[in-house]
């Protein structure tokens, strides 16, 4: 009798297809953290910035507390000038007014350096938002095609598994427990063409007789090298 070789090729065909829509499907998760991690990274940027002008303000209002602390030193210095009795203690206090001031004219710089940089963390922010905004935009975009493309393969893979339900019962018992066997065995390739006398998948040659009795498709055969069921497949 004849072997149907159409419906196992046919199986095949919808099983790959199955497998590599699976595969994908089964990526989606690490694609859509890979973009969420993206979109997140933009976004820690501009909070690292936004916290290190925090930063700095909290330090330039540490340091004009720190200047007023020090007019108040000069302050009641100069009124200790007007109860010194001799030169000796009105020099003292004349040099530690100057040494305050000298702290104070210090403390100031620093003050306007801080400004200065929070000068450049500002438009930093803007830059690093615009920037965030972006990106957030690009890979949202991207997000939905992924999703859009899931809910397509997802109902592609339902209806090519409903076609190979419905195959399943027109193939031969035995012929569907030795293709799924083999395809188990033989990473989700059960058949194998031969075109001219070569497996295709491990390309080990057919012996004449073989050949002759691939094209009569009588019987099953299976490769004497890689194990597959191998069909006649003439050139196109």
């Amino acid at each position: 009798m004849e072997i149907n070789f159409e419906l196992l090729i046919n199986l095949q065909g919808l099983d790959e297809k199955i497998e590599d829509i699976s595969q994908f499907l089964d990526s989606i998760p690490s694609q859509i953290q890979a973009i969420d991690k993206k979109i997140s990274d933009s976004a820690q940027i501009v909070a690292e910035a936004k916290d290190t002008l925090t930063q700095n303000q909290k330090k330039r209002r540490d340091l004009e507390s720190d200047v007023q602390d020090q007019k108040i030193l000069i302050a009641r210095y100069r009124k200790q000038l007007n109860d010194v009795k001799t030169n000796k203690g009105y020099t003292s206090l004349l040099k530690e007014i100057e040494d305050v001031e000298t702290e104070i004219g210090a403390l100031e710089e620093e003050i306007i350096s801080e400004m200065l940089t929070a000068d450049d963390l500002e438009a930093e922010i803007k830059t690093a938002e615009k920037k965030a905004a972006e990106i957030r935009d690009t890979f949202l975009k991207e997000k939905d095609l992924v999703l859009k493309k899931e809910k397509e393969q997802g109902q592609e893979k339902e209806q090519l598994t409903s076609e190979r339900e419905s195959l399943i019962p027109a193939i031969p018992s035995d012929q569907m427990g030795l293709y799924k066997s083999i395809f188990l065995q033989a990473n989700g390739t059960a058949l194998s063409p031969v075109t001219d006398d070569f497996c295709f998948m491990c390309q080990i040659r057919i012996r004449p007789q073989v050949l002759n009795e691939l094209i009569a498709r009588k019987e099953i055969i299976l490769c004497e090298n890689c194990g597959r069921i191998l069909y006649w497949q003439p050139k196109k």
